[in-house]
């Protein structure tokens, strides 16, 4: 009895398990988000004025860096193809054959008519590495306890001056997010679903996107299937692959 006493006694006096900071939230989020590479197949359907379209495609992605995607369907998309190469981007449509390369001004301009950007695309860095974050507050969405993070950011080349992530506290991935310009405008609004455990990682696999500034309902991107860390041959990140 006086042994279970003192050890009731000193659980009672064990100090409560820190909050986490709002940078040591960050890194597990990009633990579950980020990986060395991933394939990937994903539907997206856009939810436009005049009614709903889905693209189906297959993308190949190294790190931050490379990227390749195949559109699959439907048969007026398919065959189109777009690679990433650390900030150049190219796209090869079949129905011209030609390759061009997006930039400047033009990565600001919808993806296919959907609330995603050429912009939104490519940025896959790592939040720690472009934004510093700040621990804002708490809020429970769909029965899931959230924190809060500002992020401001640090580097200049981003599209999104500022965010604010609401985080699932025991998952560490975002079930919610809103994008502002420089000037604190609202641009964009993302809430993520399906969360699934994929390979020993928490990762959401059902992201609606919508651009405030535009009409209709947003864009509604499905992860059908994805593995992490796979050996994927040099050779798909080439020009050259554009074209087969």
């Amino acid at each position: 009895m006086k042994n279970i006493l003192i050890t009731t006694l000193s659980l009672l006096t064990l100090p409560a398990l820190a909050q986490p900071t709002a940078t040591e939230i960050i890194n597990r989020v990009d633990q579950n988000m980020s990986s060395e590479n991933r394939i990937a197949e994903s539907s997206m359907t856009i939810h436009g004025r005049r009614g709903s379209r889905t693209i189906e495609s297959r993308t190949y992605s190294v790190g931050t860096e490379k990227s390749y995607t195949e559109y699959l369907a439907p048969a007026r998309e398919q065959g189109t193809k777009m690679l990433k190469l650390d900030d150049q981007l190219w796209i090869y449509s079949p129905s011209t054959d030609r390759t061009i390369q997006i930039s400047g001004h033009m990565l600001r301009q919808s993806v296919m008519g959907s609330d995603l950007s050429y912009e939104d695309m490519m940025e896959d860095r790592k939040l720690t590495d472009v934004y510093t974050a700040t621990l804002s507050g708490e809020e429970t969405i769909e029965g899931r306890n959230t924190w809060i993070l500002s992020l401001e950011a640090k580097v200049d080349d981003l599209a999104y001056h500022s965010r604010k992530i609401w985080i699932d506290t025991e998952r560490y991935v975002p079930l919610k997010e809103e994008l502002f310009a420089k000037s604190g405008q609202l641009l964009k609004q993302t809430t993520f679903t399906d969360v699934k455990q994929v390979e020993g990682r928490w990762f959401p696999t059902t992201m609606l996107y919508k651009d405030v500034l535009k009409q209709g309902e947003g864009t509604e991107f499905k992860i059908t299937s994805i593995e992490f860390d796979q050996d994927i041959p040099e050779h798909i990140f080439s020009k050259a692959v554009l074209r087969r």
